[in-house]
């Protein structure tokens, strides 16, 4: 069974309503650096090498330099993976009303989100779980709050767009089963769910 470490990237400068892709801010930069020393230990304690595990990160920056943290401390170099991005905002939506529209879209469920704001949000689900389950290493994936909660549903059979408040730098830990016969399929499980906090969205 190979293990995905999803880390939620640390606290971002602004919010959905101001800036597109906003960097960390001050305790989002103490967040990372503190999380990249417990997944070095965490390493170490397994016996790992560098070489054993994967390291890939969303295209956003507030993930690239949370990814930025552990790659200074290890060496290790972060793939970008767009299908662990966050969950984009429909066409249309002004950046005054994204806060609006996401708060609306994490009370509900994907079905609902799908019905109401079209397909682009199950090829968005489908894509994320697409590259969760091809997993086939230990890999530590820097990423985003309702993309890990989407794959914290596909893990319980959860279809609710939030499941747990993820904090800012927690580490979620699933595990990838590939199929008993050697097929292309494969099934996650919730090995060990992050800390959680009461979520700021703005």
């Amino acid at each position: 069974m190979a293990r995905i470490f999803l880390v939620r990237h640390g606290r971002a400068a602004a919010g959905w309503d101001t800036a597109m892709d906003p960097p960390l801010d001050d305790l989002g930069r103490e967040q990372s650096a503190a999380t990249a020393a417990k997944l070095v230990v965490r390493l170490q304690d397994s016996k790992w090498s560098l070489t054993d595990v994967d390291v890939v990160t969303s295209p956003l920056l507030r993930c690239r330099q949370t990814a930025a943290e552990y790659e200074r401390v290890t060496g290790a170099v972060a793939r970008v993976e767009p299908r662990i991005a966050e969950i984009p905002s429909p066409d249309g939506v002004d950046m005054a009303d994204r806060v609006t529209w996401l708060r609306r879209a994490m009370q509900g469920a994907w079905a609902e989100l799908i019905e109401r704001d079209g397909d682009d949000y199950a090829q968005f689900r489908h894509d994320l779980l697409s590259w969760a389950v091809s997993v086939r290493r230990d890999t530590i994936a820097f990423s985003h709050f309702v993309a890990i909660n989407a794959l914290i549903g596909a893990a319980t059979g959860d279809d609710r767009l939030v499941i747990r408040s993820v904090d800012n730098a927690s580490i979620t830990v699933l595990g990838v089963t590939a199929d008993a016969d050697g097929g292309s399929g494969a099934s996650l499980s919730l090995l060990e769910g992050g800390a959680e906090a009461n979520t700021l969205i703005r």
